[in-house]
């Protein structure tokens, strides 16, 4: 198979575990088209082995994690701005906008866990955070989804 053929046939596969790792339709297409230049430089020694996609799943969910990393760092600013703008996208429904309002290493966490199917071993040396860490960052992400969904009742005055 040569990396054209790849890239027509997985293409839209690996755009969509972008957008469910980032959240947004925008850092997901650079992150599918940054790890597919990537693949593209060192295809003639991937496509010998068998997994090609995972050599790129593996390389967005890195890219991901570093891109997180160096935003969750405080940044100073000279005036605080007068209110916060949301991009809200008419295809963001339900379960994939509270995922999107989860801190990125929990998002990170859920997304192979349950997209990815990953163990927790396995999510541990991808994120390079220990087993512990990867569970208690699913259990904590979990909480916060159970309470943004759970529905308010009323009680009887």
């Amino acid at each position: 198979m040569e990396f054209a053929d790849f890239v027509a046939a997985r293409g839209n596969a690996l755009y969509r575990y972008g957008y469910v790792l980032t959240g947004n339709a925008e850092d997901a297409a650079d992150l599918t088209q940054e790890a597919l230049m990537r693949l593209g430089n060192a295809w003639p020694r991937i496509k010998k082995k068998d997994d090609p996609e995972g050599y790129v799943r593996t390389t967005m969910a890195r890219l991901h994690i570093s891109i997180w990393r160096r935003l969750r760092r405080e940044r100073l600013v000279a005036a605080v701005p007068e209110g916060a703008h949301a991009d809200v996208h008419p295809d963001e429904t339900g379960l994939w906008n509270e995922l999107r309002g989860l801190p990125p290493k929990q998002r990170a966490v859920l997304v192979l866990r349950y997209y990815e199917d990953l163990s927790d071993q396995e999510i541990a040396d991808l994120l390079g955070i220990s087993r512990g860490t990867v569970r208690s960052q699913a259990f904590r992400a979990l909480e916060k989804l159970r309470v943004r969904m759970t529905p308010v009742k009323a009680e009887a005055l």
